[in-house]
């Protein structure tokens, strides 16, 4: 019972936390990480003991489901550049820096235990940076760059992270064929993920309730990663791909299920996170009190490995400004403003805790994992480090700048799918046969409802209406006419979004404001 309240009261904290946040203007994982480190400090707390081997399934399909629904392989084609270097490239440079430097200054952590440590630190939190980013207006260019990032990162690091403990477990070494075992490994993910993905598409179309089609969701990413996990496969990337295949098999009448779906996964990132960082406030308590004084030994190893994943990471995007300056590439930093913006956005977060939580206590002999303790302490203070101080200062740091942007690329970009979208609404309906049997006051009711569309899509007043409100507003319509010219505008959205010149994140903001507009439709 005490486990069960002590769960309950981190979820309760973190709801906690994203309020305090917004009347703060502080974002909710600075928050809950310095909780995490106050639950260290009260006498007597209980304690919360969860298998290591099991905080993977149980954290990383939701976190990474939830992260991978807000993309689609739209996105995927149009920024692959930007996604090998940051995204792969960025975290392998620096799992082999912060490895090789724990390898040198920790006695005895052995070769895979130190890169177990440098894939821990090294992906950025996608949740943590936007969460910032939105509070300092930061340009569009520049969160696009973090949002690619963080679309694959997480993955990258996991799959390294999994196959460097499963060697210090086993008392092998990480050999150079896990570049093969890993190409093969993602190969056969990517199979999981796409039938995974055909499965639910059918379930879809047999299960007519909408609450159980939305439970499906909750259900699918956890089936994803033990199915792949079970042939031997990447779990990690067999859940994004699911997620990436149900993004694919959307249909246009699916309007009121994406926005229910969407507004769940919302709250189900949130809650993990905040229960995560709870975990770690718990396992930092046993290192303290296993190692006594002995941790603030540990305390200049950690400094030495926090300055190397900023260096890393601003050397790293140096080099891909000078490179996109010549190649014109605007989707990588092309000014040292930009580079430092960045590199102070290199916030660590959910993946960082979940591989922490994540490492075995024991070998396959049962002795100890190497160093272990000095793993968590340094995990905790690259934490420290790259979230809470970046989040206190990442503001001062835009003004200092002058690198706070105003919106206005975003707004011309969803104003001109818009357009497009209340064009093909309106071509869809003029040499419709249903217009011609509609009577002249309902023709005239269509024709104004057709020319506010544009202003719709980009008005955020919907949010500011009551349900009633809205609903009375969609019965002007009648529900064909709706359907025509809505799926006509969505097909059009859907097709500029894998156009080359198209924003796919503003293409999504666009999508989602026809789905409220069908949604509130009569039935």
């Amino acid at each position: 019972m005490d486990q069960l309240a002590l769960i309950i009261g981190l979820l309760l904290a973190t709801v906690v936390a994203v309020g305090l946040g917004d009347r703060l203007r502080l974002p909710y994982p600075v928050l809950m990480l310095l909780l995490a480190v106050a639950l260290t400090f009260i006498p007597g707390f209980p304690d919360l003991e969860i298998e290591p081997e099991l905080i993977l399934p149980i954290f990383l399909p939701p976190l990474l489901f939830a992260t991978a629904q807000r993309s689609s392989w739209a996105v995927f084609r149009v920024r692959w550049r930007t996604l090998i270097m940051l995204a792969v490239a960025l975290v392998v440079i620096t799992t082999a820096t912060v490895a090789g430097a724990a390898w040198l200054m920790i006695p005895g952590i052995g070769i895979p235990a130190a890169i177990a440590l440098g894939a821990m630190v090294a992906p950025p939190d996608p949740v943590a940076v936007e969460s910032v980013a939105s509070r300092v207006h930061m340009p569009r260019r520049l969160t696009t760059v973090l949002q690619s990032e963080g679309l694959f990162n997480d993955a990258a690091a996991i799959v390294i992270f999994q196959a460097a403990v499963a060697a210090a477990v086993g008392g092998t070494r990480v050999e150079a064929d896990v570049v093969l075992k890993f190409v093969v490994g993602a190969a056969l993910a990517v199979v999981v993920g796409v039938a995974m993905g055909w499965v639910i598409a059918l379930a879809y179309r047999l299960v007519n309730s909408m609450v159980a089609r939305s439970a499906i969701t909750l259900v699918v990413p956890f089936a994803a990663y033990i199915l792949a996990e079970e042939v031997h496969a990447s779990g990690v990337i067999a859940v994004v791909v699911t997620a990436l295949e149900m993004q694919r098999h959307s249909r246009p009448q699916d309007a009121a299920e994406r926005v229910t779906r969407n507004a769940f996964w919302d709250v189900v990132e949130l809650l993990v996170t905040g229960l995560a960082f709870g975990l770690v406030g718990l396992e930092i308590r046993h290192v303290i009190r296993d190692e006594g004084t002995a941790i603030f030994g540990m305390i200049g190893v950690a400094l030495v490995v926090c300055v190397l994943v900023f260096a890393v990471r601003f050397l790293w995007l140096a080099v891909l400004a000078l490179g996109a300056r010549k190649r014109r590439n605007l989707l990588q930093p092309s000014s040292l403003k930009e580079v430092v913006i960045l590199t102070w956005c290199g916030m660590r977060g959910l993946a960082t805790l979940a591989l922490a939580l994540a490492l075995p206590v024991t070998l396959a002999d049962g002795s100890p994992f190497p160093g272990r303790d000095y793993l968590l302490v340094i995990a905790c203070a690259v934490l420290l480090a790259t979230l809470v101080l970046p989040g206190l200062t990442l503001p001062w740091l835009m003004r200092v700048l002058k690198a706070t942007g105003d919106g206005s690329e975003e707004r011309d970009a969803a104003r001109l799918l818009a357009k497009r979208a209340q064009g093909a609404a309106v071509a869809a309906l003029k040499d419709h046969d249903l217009m011609k049997d509609l009577p002249p006051e309902k023709v005239e009711l269509v024709k104004a409802r057709m020319k506010r569309l544009q202003a719709e899509l980009l008005d955020g007043s919907l949010r500011n209406e009551s349900l009633p409100e809205k609903r009375q507003r969609g019965r002007e319509l009648a529900i064909a006419v709706q359907t025509i010219a809505l799926d006509a505008a969505r097909q059009e959205v859907v097709a500029a979004r894998s156009e080359p010149d198209t924003d796919p994140e503003v293409a999504d903001r666009v999508l989602r404001q026809l789905d409220l507009r069908t949604m509130i439709m009569p039935e």
